[in-house]
């Protein structure tokens, strides 16, 4: 009799294993893919746009494209990540398959004609659309949704930016600040890994920055001072940011009226920003521009002149396009504004340019989504181990001084219920 039971909890444990390995293998696979070809797709328009300058005043038509897409066929999925938030903490009416293309057309829209914005929202989508249809196709619990669910946000945001480490520990950080449940690293850590490969597997590769390692022998406290107020600049910056982009929103779905102007009206303040600022460079992800030169997060890494507005005009681009319906993340664009936010500073402070600009790349983004583990873990694996001490010293700096309202409403504190 205790034979037959072990063989039963043997032959059992097996089909589990088996069922996850096929989860796992469908979700990155699917996820990864779709990240591939979204990646792919925001670098050809991002060309497009860069030699077809005209294309910028086409953005209030392509507004109200993308105002009646979701209006059409979005339904729940106008909320976006919160939604896939929501669903982790409260499976409901799940996470809709179509939310996937819906995301992918629109933000490619939002970027093909100049709206400033990022792609982390898009990625995490789709890893959170993906893993919805496939627990319905399964006929997936609760319990297990909610695992698939967060092993899609890891494996989306792992993919989207080759950092599989900062994707499994955002997942499970982004859920309820400043209590991360690390109990399901392993599959958010294993989704993540296979994502990104997935995706590199297609040829897509990511931005590699150079930034020159300080502690090879001992920190330096100065810098450790100077990290530190980068991190209490940037959580600040954070904190408006979230809170503009809340407000804004409110007082556009509340003043403008029908709802379909509301984009056009944002659309002619992008236009606009873009005259007075005289730059076309706020547009987009800003990752890099036509001509290698001009402002981007890549030439904020590089020594040069101090250009302290720089940050808050991305900041102002950013917070008009998303607010007032386009598409896209806010993660890039906060990449955009902490990396020059660092380089002004490091400027300012006689500091290193590169060392700063990677410090505030993260900070920022760690003040306004309230993960600071995964953001110091983002910052190993993109700009390595030797300035290790100075992000967690900005990141946790940051952190502390953003406030408890992020980018995600649907992100809950330690005492919600």
């Amino acid at each position: 009799m205790k034979l037959q039971q072990a063989n039963s909890g043997a032959r059992t444990l097996m089909q589990r294993l088996a069922l996850w390995l096929v989860l796992i293998l469908l979700l990155a696979g699917i996820t990864g893919t779709l990240v591939a070809l979204f990646l792919w797709l925001l670098d050809a328009v991002t060309q497009i746009r860069w030699y077809s300058g005209w294309l910028l005043f086409l953005l209030p038509a392509a507004g109200v494209v993308i105002h009646f897409l979701y209006k059409l066929w979005g339904k729940s999925a106008e909320r976006g990540n919160n939604l896939v938030i929501d669903e982790i903490h409260e499976p409901g009416g799940g996470v809709p398959l179509r939310m996937a293309p819906l995301i992918l057309l629109t933000t490619i829209i939002t970027h093909l004609f100049g709206g400033s914005a990022g792609r982390e929202g898009t990625a995490v989508q789709i890893g959170g659309s993906v893993a919805g249809g496939i627990a319905r196709k399964f006929g997936l619990d609760n319990k297990v949704t909610r695992l698939l669910l967060m092993m899609g946000i890891a494996a989306g945001f792992g993919a989207v930016f080759g950092t599989p480490l900062a994707g499994a520990v955002f997942a499970m950080e982004v859920l309820v600040v400043g209590k991360a449940d690390f109990r399901n690293l392993v599959p958010c850590l294993i989704a993540a890994y296979l994502g990104d490969k997935v995706c590199a597997l297609w040829g897509i590769g990511h931005v590699h920055y150079t930034v020159s390692a300080t502690t090879e022998v001992l920190p330096d406290w100065l810098l450790m001072c100077k990290a530190a107020i980068i991190g209490a600049a940037a959580g600040l910056v954070a904190r408006v940011f979230s809170w503009s982009s809340h407000g804004l929103k409110n007082a556009a779905n509340r003043f403008i009226k029908p709802s379909w102007v509301i984009p056009v009206v944002g659309a002619a303040l992008v236009i606009a920003m873009v005259y007075v600022s005289g730059s076309t460079d706020y547009l987009g992800l800003g990752v890099t521009t036509a001509d290698g030169k001009g402002i981007s997060i890549v030439n904020a890494f590089n020594g040069g002149d101090l250009l302290a507005g720089a940050w808050m005009w991305k900041f102002a681009f950013t917070v008009v396009t998303l607010s007032f319906g386009f598409k896209g993340g806010e993660v890039t664009p906060l990449f955009f504004i902490g990396a020059w936010l660092g380089h002004s500073l490091a400027v300012l402070m006689g500091a290193p340019v590169d060392v700063c600009a990677a410090i505030g790349f993260i900070a920022v983004f760690a003040g306004a989504t309230n993960t600071p583990i995964g953001c110091i873990l983002m910052g190993v694996e993109l700009f390595g181990f030797g300035n290790f001490i100075y992000y967690a010293i900005a990141c946790e700096a940051a952190y502390l001084l953003s406030g408890p309202v992020g980018i995600y409403t649907a992100q809950r504190r330690p005492n919600d219920g």
